[in-house]
């Protein structure tokens, strides 16, 4: 097993002891969620069956919701039930267990929508839910210390956060690693998932986005290059962000006629990920696109603070009809954060009309030296 210290171990470790309660992981393949929970569980002393819905065995012992079924199998204190979302009718079986048997459920599942879906009616009241993200930059920079500031960076830049690539030696195994993270798993899961009937053109949907990083997002347009329907697009698109490949930011306004609120930026959930769809795991050095790979990887660490570090937020980007915009609006405990994304330090105006609309609001210029400061607890 990979082990490396999560951020978010301990707040599941107390809901694991607290009240009883369906314990619900989300988060993408290989992002931890199996290693996290069997190490805190062997650290706890705790035994517990381990079930993936992965297996015909466990669709099949979970799927009936017949209690007595379940009795049978169910004899240590702790269930554990993962890629859940496999599973029919899970959140029924789910709810037998919790009503009637003394034990604790963990369940986890690398598609939110589908495992939501199953989950959220039959266990209304009885769920804590979490989320697992690849590794976060504050759960690296102690492995990093030794390594020279820009040496690291380069390092997640290129080969992304997911828990493996901090793991493998060689930049080939990294490669491989992706590549194969790309046909094996992202692939096969975009197949399992009805209302897909093209899956390539997904990947191909992803490769569009992948060079269009930081940039607003016209679906009329990726219709058209794709040559598909707006509407088969926006099913994609949804599709992709709830199996944790894609963020979707849209457009900040409060105040302004002139600010544009109806269109979205998309990221992706790990830039190693994104390199693998254009084939390109160039030194930053030979890159065009570093400025990009940094503004994606920046917002998403931002996005994994607020979520591992229980301080809850809203993410959008800016932008004025008059070309005035900030790459990343953070509105967290009623105040407004903006950061302006450059890879090299630069000096940079704080928009003006930001500065009078939003007059209690934070402006922040962040670069390669000074990104730590805004992500790290």
């Amino acid at each position: 097993m990979i082990l490396l210290n999560r951020a978010i171990a301990q707040r599941i470790k107390e809901a694991i002891e607290g009240e009883k309660k369906v314990i619900i992981i989300y988060g993408p393949r290989q992002a931890g969620k199996t290693t996290l929970i069997k190490s805190l569980l062997s650290e706890m002393n705790r035994e517990y069956e381990y079930f993936t819905g992965d297996d015909l065995y466990t669709q099949n012992i979970f799927g009936k919701n017949e209690l007595e079924s379940l009795k049978k199998v169910l004899k240590n204190e702790i269930v554990v039930v993962d890629e859940a979302q496999k599973i029919e009718n899970i959140g029924l079986s789910l709810k037998l267990i919790f009503d009637n048997l003394p034990v604790k459920i963990i369940a986890s599942g690398s598609a939110s929508f589908d495992l939501a879906n199953k989950l959220n009616e039959p266990l209304t009241g009885r769920t804590k839910t979490f989320w697992l993200y690849p590794l976060a930059y504050a759960e690296l920079k102690e492995s990093y210390r030794k390594t020279l500031p820009e040496t690291s960076l380069e390092e997640m830049l290129r080969f992304g956060m997911y828990p493996k690539t901090h793991v493998l030696q060689s930049d080939k195994e990294k490669e491989n690693y992706l590549y194969e993270y790309l046909n094996n798993y992202l692939y096969k899961d975009i197949l399992a998932f009805a209302g897909v009937r093209k899956p390539k053109k997904v990947v191909d949907l992803l490769t569009l986005l992948a060079l269009q990083i930081g940039k607003e997002v016209a679906i009329s347009e990726l219709a058209q290059n794709l040559s598909l329907s707006q509407k088969a697009v926006e099913n994609y698109l949804d599709v992709l962000e709830k199996m944790f490949v894609i963020v979707n930011l849209r457009g900040f306004s409060r105040n302004l006629r002139k600010e544009i609120s109806k269109t979205s930026k998309y990221y992706f959930m790990d830039v190693g990920l994104r390199n693998a769809l254009i084939r390109n795991f160039n030194p930053l050095n030979l890159r065009a696109d570093t400025g990009e790979l940094f503004e994606n990887w920046f917002i998403m660490e931002k996005i994994k603070a607020a979520s591992i570090f229980g301080k809850p937020a809203n993410f959008y980007f800016w932008r004025t009809y008059d070309q005035q915009e900030i790459d990343l609006i953070e509105e967290r405990g009623g105040k407004l954060f903006g950061y302006e994304v450059k890879w090299k330090k630069k000096p940079v105006k704080a928009p003006n009309e930001w500065l009078k609309t939003y007059k209690n609001s934070s402006f922040e210029i962040v670069n390669n030296e000074n990104y730590s400061g805004f992500i790290a607890e």
